[in-house]
Parts: structure tokens; C-alpha cells; sequence
């Protein structure tokens, strides 16, 4: 994909998360690798809603900004993604509703966030780690996914929004709007006795699509 191609779609995806509601206002950010191994990043204070191809942040592969407009305060957060994750071709951080209310219930598991409800979170993600509350912008928070070591392709934010690697800007899309619906479900549900997938039906599908999960 050329990088005229990769900055459209990143704009594309980005516009398909705000116009369905899965972040709002300026939140969020996105980013992606460039087949030379630099970034396109969103710029700081953007919305996903209009953001501009031409002025996305552009970092070369020693991590310098080259071109575009100022990056996300979250670089910390994505570049700790793609330091301890060989595989990570694209980061993406949203604030979106349902997530960040599971992040607040008691019951909420911090080394597998999400209940096992259906199959496609746990092909998507594997385990979601849920990690705790810090300021917006704080560089701990890349600090704590680099803690992670690369064993996880996805992680909570508590009270804040989650944060997904994927192999491309598509994949990494795909799996953050299935932990949203999945936390969704699961907010659904809350207290109703509802019937999970069992252990053995969870290392099933663990198996069957070859999913990072005992880490």
C-alpha cells in the first residue's frame, strides 16, 4: 500500500469509529506504519470525525517528526506498542462508552478483561489487560504496556478507553470495535445470570485459531 493509500485509509476508518458513536469530540488516536518503518500518527486535538490526510504527523524510522501537524499526547502509548510487538503495523486508542463503564465495575478481572461471552473477542484480542487509572498524556502508561513485555496485543485503560495493536489499520480497527461490543454485551448482561463460554470452550477456540492466551 502506498502511503498516499495508507493515510486515506487511516482517515476512513477513523471517520466509520466517530460517525458510530465509538468516540467523540477530539478523543481518541490512531496510528500506523509506513513501509519505509516510520508512523502516521493523528495530530493532538483532532477528531476522528475530519481528520485531514495531509496533516497527520509523519515520523521516519528513527522516530523523528518529519512532516504534518503535532502527534497525539498518546505516543508513548503507541510506541510502546510497536517496540515490544514485531507483529504491530497499526495502534488505536479510543474512548468508547461501554469499555470505559466495564473498566469501572467492581467485578471487572484485571489480567482478562473481558468475559468470555462469544468467540470473536478472544480470536480478536486474546487477553485484554486491564490496566489502572492514569492521567491523560502520562508517559507511565506507555511505561506499563512496555511492563507487558509483548504478551498482549490489547489493553484497558481504566476509566480512560482501550488501546489495540493489530498487524494493519484495518485488523486493529476490526478487533477494538470487538472489545467495544463485547464490553457492551457484557454491561448488557451484568447480573442476570447469563451463561458465558465455559473453560473448556474458551481453550477450544484458543486452539482452533491459534490465540496468544496463556501469557
Amino acid at each position: 500500500m502506498t502511503e498516499t493509500d495508507l493515510r486515506e485509509q487511516i482517515c476512513l476508518l477513523a471517520k466509520s469509529l466517530f460517525d458510530r458513536g465509538l468516540t467523540h469530540g477530539s478523543t481518541g488516536n490512531i496510528s500506523a506504519r509506513t513501509e519505509d518503518g516510520g508512523l502516521l500518527v493523528s495530530p493532538t486535538g483532532t477528531s476522528f470525525g475530519r481528520l485531514d490526510p495531509a496533516r497527520l504527523s509523519r515520523f521516519d524510522s528513527a522516530g523523528v517528526l518529519t512532516s504534518g501537524d503535532k502527534p497525539t499526547k498518546e505516543m508513548p502509548l503507541h510506541t510502546a506498542f510497536y517496540d515490544t510487538r514485531s507483529s504491530a503495523g497499526a495502534v488505536v486508542h479510543l474512548h468508547s462508552c461501554h469499555s470505559v463503564a466495564w473498566s469501572m465495575m467492581p467485578n471487572a478481572n484485571a489480567d482478562n478483561f473481558l468475559p468470555p461471552l462469544t468467540p470473536y473477542a478472544i480470536m480478536k484480542l486474546g487477553k485484554v489487560k486491564l490496566l489502572p487509572f492514569f492521567l491523560p498524556g502520562d508517559p507511565a502508561m506507555g511505561d506499563a504496556v512496555r511492563g507487558l513485555a509483548g504478551k498482549r496485543s490489547a489493553v484497558m485503560l481504566a476509566n480512560h478507553g482501550p488501546v489495540v495493536a493489530g498487524k494493519d489499520i484495518e485488523a486493529a480497527c476490526n478487533a477494538i470495535e470487538e472489545l467495544e461490543e463485547t464490553a457492551r454485551l457484557a454491561m448488557l448482561l451484568g447480573g442476570t445470570g447469563a451463561k458465558a463460554l465455559t473453560e473448556t470452550q474458551v481453550r477450544a477456540v484458543v486452539t482452533q485459531f491459534d490465540v496468544e492466551w496463556d501469557a
